[in-house]
């Protein structure tokens, strides 16, 4: 496995040197960080299924090293910290930001402000657009906060930063 990794990487690496456009160029690289993360998975899998025959494994052992080889815990942490942080943006919004923005308008409040537009019917259809423009604000906060997230974990090398070219 590991020959055949480097010589992935050798033949990548030659393809680098011949390539005459930035689109050829990026395409490579994603083609090796693709073919690094198949080799990593099949060495993954290969050692999830392959159990030596006097080495048998619970249900739960099992179930374990699923967990832990393909990320699941991290994954449902991550989960659950961003749907923590979506509550706080939630109540900074509609506790912070909505009165504030309710100042300035005649309604008093975000929530409140609509258009009543007359239909066919001789009756007002009503749009309630505060809603809307609350959650606008919401998402951009959330879009705001999670931006800022990537850029500091990007800086400190703990997530890869896709937006930069790859160092040779």
């Amino acid at each position: 496995m590991v020959e055949t990794r480097v010589n992935l990487s050798i033949r990548i690496r030659e393809l680098y040197c011949k390539t005459s456009s930035t689109e050829e160029f990026t395409g490579l690289r994603e083609l090796r960080i693709y073919t690094n993360s198949l080799i990593v998975a099949s060495v993954h899998a290969s050692t999830f299924m392959a159990a030596s025959p006097e080495e048998k494994r619970t249900f739960i052992q099992e179930f374990v090293f699923f967990l832990k080889t393909f990320g699941v815990i991290g994954l449902a942490i991550a989960f659950v910290i961003g749907q923590a942080a979506s509550a706080l943006v939630n109540a900074f919004v509609k506790d912070i930001i909505n009165p504030f923005i309710g100042l300035f308008l005649p309604a008093g409040s975000l929530a409140a402000v609509t258009i009543k537009v007359p239909n066919l019917a001789g009756s007002t259809s009503e749009f309630k657009i505060g809603d809307l423009i609350s959650s606008i604000i919401n998402f951009i906060v959330i879009a705001l906060v999670v931006f800022v997230a990537y850029k500091q974990l990007s800086r400190y090398g703990i997530v890869e930063d896709k937006t930069k070219g790859e160092k040779k």
